[in-house]
């Protein structure tokens, strides 16, 4: 007689893979990107792109980010190879959060989610763009240094590239992205792991019951995106899907805080940076995204 599964079970399976389904081919594309930072880009490249002034690098990390179609899932090991290159850390926060936030995908995906909606696609990209600036700018002042750990604190000499073909560029670049994946991979199938443990066994309903405060409401929206940890593509479809639930603002607060950072995301960089600056990255974010909301909440 075969043994009986529980339905948690194998709802924590469905779950578990199709994150990781989601997710791989977003990190593929990101660690390809970030061997090809490993050996085609140096760091006479990075001073010469990155402005000496602060505000003005703050801005252009965010806007390269804006133009840069990128995952949560895949943008971890593009910025760690970004600071190991010399990437001013707060530029590459700024990059981080508007990389998986703004792009082509996400704002059609928007629109077509909330009833071609255009105002809720702007907003999710307006809001999500200051947001970020503003995160980037308290980065700048609040950490120093590039707060990588020891272990991915590499010294990059660039004399012996120049001298090396192409194809031997080409398989260097091949072979610094195969380290990478697997380097991440493990974290991924961690954080996604607990992720799909959450979503199962996280009683839900109890938070829906008081949903009708805006305070409260954006707090468990917020909540929500962090734990389920969605791909940016696909989460405006999730989240209009709470529209007869929960206010606007709240549904908005998901739509731009879940891209910025989630339980996946912070164990993959957890994995590059150390504890203290994740987490204070992560408060922040939350911070920023919870007061802008608030402000802004009379005009979405």
């Amino acid at each position: 007689m075969p043994i009986g599964i529980p339905a948690s079970i194998l709802n924590l399976n469905v779950i578990f893979i199709s994150i990781l389904i989601e997710a791989l081919p977003f990190v593929l594309i990101g660690v390809f990107i970030a061997g090809f930072i490993q050996i085609f880009i140096t760091e006479e490249h990075i001073r010469r792109w990155i402005p000496k002034n602060k505000a003005a690098a703050v801005v252009m990390g965010c806007t390269v980010g804006a133009l840069f179609p990128a995952c949560e899932c895949g943008i971890v090991p593009i910025i760690r190879r970004l600071i190991s290159k010399g990437v001013p850390v707060y530029a590459a926060i700024g990059f981080m959060l508007t990389g998986p936030l703004i792009n082509p995908i996400v704002i059609v995906s928007t629109y077509m989610a909330f009833g071609n909606d255009l105002k809720m696609a702007g907003l999710r990209m307006g809001l999500g763009f200051l947001i970020a600036i503003i995160i980037a700018f308290i980065v700048s002042i609040i950490f120093r240094s590039n707060h990588l750990k020891d272990s991915v604190q590499v010294i990059h000499h660039h004399s012996y590239v120049k001298k090396r073909s192409l194809i031997e560029q080409i398989w260097s670049m091949l072979t610094h992205s195969i380290d990478e994946f697997f380097d991440m991979a493990k974290y991924l199938i961690i954080g996604a792991f607990l992720a799909s443990i959450v979503q199962v066994f996280m009683p839900a309903k109890a938070f829906l019951q008081i949903a009708d405060d805006p305070v409260i409401s954006l707090v468990i929206m917020m909540g929500f995106a962090y734990i389920l940890s969605l791909c940016s593509e696909a989460d405006a479809f999730i989240g209009a899907s709470f529209s007869s639930i929960f206010p606007r603002p709240s549904i908005l607060g998901f739509l731009i805080f879940g891209p910025m950072i989630d339980f996946k995301n912070s164990i993959m960089m957890l994995s590059v940076f150390r504890l203290k600056f994740v987490l204070g990255v992560l408060v922040l974010t939350a911070s920023v995204v919870f007061i802008t909301i608030l402000l802004f909440q009379n005009i979405i």
